[in-house]
This record gives C-alpha cells, sequence and structure tokens, in this order.
C-alpha cells in the first residue's frame, strides 16, 4: 500500500526533523515526527511499517490528525475512562466481600483480586472503600492471651510493686535474654552517607552465643547486668547473689520475672530460704509485657545488638558491659501510664 505524499512546509519540516532527533521529547512524539517525515519523502506504509515496526493502523490515524490539524493534531489525547460512581450500597457489598476468605485458597484479598471476583471494571474502587474503611487485609497483628487464672492478682501485684512500692525497699524487674548471637560480618559496612542508607554485607560468621541477666531497678532506672556461657538455674541464683549483694544488708528486696522453669527449681527455693529478705514476684502466664525489664531489653537490642558487629564472644560481653555502664551514666526509670478503654469513645 502507498500512502499519498504529504506537503510540508519548511517551518513543520524543520520543526519535525527536531522532533525526530530530539533526546528530551517522549519518545513516542519522536516517533510520531519521524512518521511524518517518511510520509513527507513518498515512503509507502509497508516500508514505514517495517522501518517504525508500527501497524497500518497507527500511520492511519497520525497520517490524518496531521493534514486536518497539522503540528498540533500530533499531541496525544487521552480518551479518559468512564466516571466511577461508588453508591453506599456498592460499598456494603465491598466490605461485605472483603471478610470473606477467596475461594482460590489464599488468605486474604488483594484490590485486584477482590475486584475481579466481584466483576467490578476497576480495583480502585476497592483501594478506595478500604481507605474510608482502614481495612489493610494485607497486614494482621499479633496478640497472646494469658490462660493464668489468677491473672488479675497477679497482674495487680505486680503493677502494685510499680506504682506504689514498699518502703525502704528496692524493687527489680528481672529477667534473661538467651542466646545472644557474635555476628562478625564477612564484608565491610558501607557507611552512612547523604541519600544512602548504611549497607551491611549479607554474610556472616557466627563466632557463638551467650546469655545476659540484667535487673532494672524501677525506682532508679538503673540496671545490673551479668553475662553467661549457658542458661542455667546455677547461673540464675549467682546472679540473684550478685543483685543482693549489690543492696544494703538485710533490705527488703522485691524481683518482678516471669515463670520460666529455672526461676521455680529447688535450688531457688534454697536461695530464697537462704535469704528471708528477698521475695519473688511472678507476672501472669504469657504476659511477660508486664515486666518493665522487656522494655530496656527492646532498647538494647535495637541500639546494639541486630546491628552490632561482634569479633568474638568476648567482644560481645564487653560491648554488652559498656552499654550498661553508659546507661546507667544517665538513667530514667520507666513511667507508665494507663488509659481506661471503656472511655473511649468510637
Amino acid at each position: 500500500m502507498i500512502g499519498s505524499v504529504i506537503e510540508l512546509t519548511a517551518e513543520q519540516k524543520l520543526e519535525l526533523t527536531s522532533r525526530s532527533r530530539s533526546r528530551s521529547l517522549r519518545s513516542e512524539d519522536s516517533r510520531k515526527a519521524r512518521l511524518i517525515l517518511m510520509l513527507a519523502e513518498g515512503c509507502s506504509y509497508a516500508e514505514i511499517r517495517n522501518s517504525m515496526g508500527c501497524d497500518p493502523g497507527f500511520i492511519s490515524r497520525w497520517k490524518k490528525r496531521f493534514e486536518a490539524e497539522g503540528l498540533v493534531g500530533l499531541a496525544t489525547r487521552h480518551q479518559g475512562s468512564c466516571r466511577r460512581v461508588l453508591t453506599p450500597k456498592l460499598e456494603a457489598r465491598i466490605l461485605e466481600w472483603t471478610r470473606r476468605k477467596p475461594s482460590d485458597g489464599s488468605t486474604h484479598w488483594t484490590t485486584r483480586k477482590l475486584a475481579r471476583a466481584m466483576g467490578l471494571k476497576h480495583h480502585m474502587l476497592v483501594a478506595e472503600v478500604w481507605k474510608r474503611a482502614n481495612l489493610k487485609p494485607q497486614r494482621i497483628k499479633r496478640y497472646m492471651v494469658s490462660d493464668d487464672p489468677d491473672f488479675e492478682n497477679k497482674a495487680a501485684d505486680v503493677i502494685g510493686l510499680y506504682v506504689n512500692p514498699p518502703q525502704h525497699a528496692a524493687v527489680f524487674c528481672l529477667d534473661e535474654k538467651t542466646a545472644i548471637q557474635a555476628l562478625d560480618r564477612l564484608d565491610p559496612v558501607l557507611p552512612l552517607s547523604p541519600g544512602r542508607l548504611e549497607r551491611h554485607g549479607f554474610e556472616y560468621y557466627r563466632h557463638g552465643t551467650l546469655s545476659l541477666y540484667a535487673a532494672l531497678n524501677t525506682k532508679s532506672g538503673k540496671v545490673i547486668g551479668k553475662t553467661a556461657a549457658r542458661h542455667t538455674t546455677e547461673e540464675f541464683v549467682a546472679f540473684l547473689g550478685e543483685l543482693v549483694a549489690s543492696q544494703k544488708r538485710g533490705r527488703e528486696i522485691h524481683v518482678i520475672l516471669d515463670n520460666l522453669s529455672t526461676h521455680k527449681t529447688k535450688r531457688v527455693e534454697q536461695f530464697l530460704s537462704d535469704h528471708p529478705n528477698v521475695q519473688l514476684h511472678f507476672t501472669p502466664t504469657y504476659s511477660s509485657w508486664l515486666n518493665q525489664v522487656e522494655i530496656w531489653f527492646g532498647k538494647i537490642e535495637r541500639d546494639l545488638i541486630a546491628r552490632g558487629i561482634f569479633r568474638s564472644v568476648g567482644d560481645l560481653k564487653r560491648k554488652i558491659m559498656r552499654y550498661i555502664r553508659a546507661h546507667n551514666s544517665n538513667p530514667k526509670p520507666i513511667r507508665w501510664t494507663y488509659t481506661d478503654a471503656s472511655n473511649r469513645i468510637h
């Protein structure tokens, strides 16, 4: 098929040539300029198709627009999409479907998957409804329920030590952070720089592990810490001994801790018998969040352990103890606030 020759003015030819060679225009605009220039040179549709890799419809469409409107006709025109109307009825249907499970065996919906299942023309309708209802099917939040029948009494006992501790007594929150890995990166760390995050190599070498015993003084915020190669009852009792030795002789000491088996052995009972001034208070089962030292463990994990580089277990121990000394140079007690959920307005 031979296309009729297009007549170009000098100005049009100059402008089209400039567009066809431009490196700053959209590639589609340069392509249309080359098309018109080839038609002006008398090239056939077949020649243009082989040279530019386009179909006859593309050639015919832009040829007609140029002949009718000149250079203005080469501007891209978007037809746009039909106006989407989100009615209350449709919104209710989307919310109802969202709460169902997909039939394909997957665990949750995506906007596109739900739109296909409901026969909707555009998935953004689903996205709009989810945004308005604050629904995020791709996310989950985990929780744990305590099965302790004496939950309220134990929780009240622990919280009472926080808000109204006995006079002249020391209150400590104690726990173990076990199996801390001494990880050494095999590749050098690329430091933080403007516009770039600190980067760590994926490969690492594991030198070994150790456990950290920590007791947080609820009044001062200071931490007494000790590392151990193993996590045993003997190590726990030895740490209790260090805790007692750090206080005035005969001072009443209250220790809040969880229900780990190493905390309830006969060896621990013997220690308590030998030290009547020490009293243990156990959090309810699956309620370690009541133990304030867990907050401090989260802090040392973020500040040191998660991104730290440790050449050996000894290096890990030194850096942990240095962190504790730095913390104790400016300690701050943890202050809890309570919000009554029954007073919230929905």
